[in-house]
């Protein structure tokens, strides 16, 4: 089968696709230990990145993904998995894995599991009726937060860069604020912030801060989220995509061989929502 895999660390060239064998799931006595995975896809989370470079201790070769759509005995499902998910097969605990959403393509579920659940947990500090500012709207954690948001009760203010305006006011957004021209400081109750560097502005939160990328430096409480695995959260998430409470902004799906390539224009900030890499081959 097909793998993307680094044998050592670097920039995206390190990516290769390699012919390896079909993994085998670890025998358990009652039966709901590993699942062997038909990998219909995986996604692009730029955290992998720093997996790729060497900022985490692997044993290599190490095979890239997270994100996982697939089917096991033919059942459509996704999950979460440490590694493996970039190949035609993986092996996945099965506590890890949840029916697949029945109202969008299976290759576009692989979008939900690390950017649905880091939005979920972070979005989970808001209250209905507070104000909330999303710093990095248009990103793939950004499309789910701003959703979550609004589904929570809160008025959303978003920032966002021109290319990515149409989108976020489709995920509910009631304002939107270019981050290229304008600096956002509305006062709001909850700042959410999903860049990768601190804001290069003054923090206009009046009561907390919740990072999932860089840390924020704020005068009130902050906190910053590191996405836990939690299955119930993730068939809820299901739940809202198949009830049309959540929907899915996938703007690229390409074959699992051009890993390399959706690598190096991710770093570049090519990319505007969630891409998703098929092991089947297709592109678009």
């Amino acid at each position: 089968m097909k793998a993307a895999r680094i044998h050592r660390y670097g920039e995206p060239s390190v990516i290769r696709i390699d012919e390896i064998d079909v993994p085998v799931p670890a025998p358990t006595d009652d039966g709901d230990g590993e699942a062997l995975v038909k990998v219909a896809a995986t996604s692009f989370n730029p955290t992998e990145v720093a997996v790729r470079r060497g900022v985490f201790d692997l044993a290599l070769p190490h095979t890239l993904g997270w994100d996982l759509a697939g089917e096991v005995d033919g059942e459509p499902v996704i999950g979460f998995v440490d590694s493996g998910a970039a190949a035609e097969y993986a092996i996945a605990p099965r506590d890890r894995l949840v029916p697949a959403p029945k109202t969008v393509p299976l290759q576009h579920a692989a979008a939900i599991p690390v950017a649905g659940l880091t939005a979920w947990q972070t979005v989970s500090h808001v209250r209905r009726g507070q104000t909330v500012l999303i710093n990095g709207a248009g990103g793939g954690i950004g499309g789910f937060a701003v959703q979550l948001a609004k589904h929570r009760g809160a008025y959303v203010i978003a920032t966002a860069s021109p290319r990515s305006t149409e989108a976020v006011l489709r995920y509910g957004a009631d304002e939107v604020v270019d981050y290229t021209t304008t600096v956002p400081d509305k006062p709001v109750d909850v700042m959410i912030h999903l860049v990768g560097t601190p804001p290069p502005w003054p923090v206009p939160a009046r009561e907390r801060v919740i990072s999932a990328a860089a840390p924020v430096r704020a005068d009130v409480p902050s906190s910053h989220v590191v996405m836990r695995y939690d299955r119930d959260q993730l068939s809820a998430l299901v739940g809202l995509v198949d009830a049309g409470a959540v929907t899915l902004d996938v703007t690229g799906l390409y074959p699992l061989t051009a890993m390399a390539d959706v690598h190096r224009r991710g770093e570049a900030g090519e990319f505007r929502g969630k891409v998703v890499l098929s092991a089947q081959g297709e592109s678009q």
